[in-house]
């Protein structure tokens, strides 16, 4: 599918060829590939979110976790009359 850009100023266009150059590239290719990294960004950013939100919970359940272990450790540890800590 094709896009036209108008009115692009003489500026914006001079660095859009020197970064394709660099990258040794045409304008075209070089575009292509920003508008598609743009199309997807949005996306993979959400994805993103979603990953740090669920590693948050799952280190907070991991606390959790711990403190009940070390609760239920003191509790055996009185239970079997243990006077030195574990």
């Amino acid at each position: 599918m094709d896009i036209i850009i108008r009115n692009v100023s003489a500026t914006a266009i001079k660095k859009i060829d020197e970064k394709a150059k660099e990258k040794k590239i045409s304008r075209q290719e070089f575009l292509k590939g920003q508008l598609e990294t743009m199309a997807f960004f949005h996306e993979q950013t959400n994805r993103e979110l979603q990953l740090e939100n669920m590693l948050e919970k799952v280190l907070q359940m991991m606390g959790q976790c711990s403190s009940t272990m070390e609760n239920m450790n003191d509790i055996m540890h009185e239970l079997m009359g243990g006077d030195e800590p574990l």
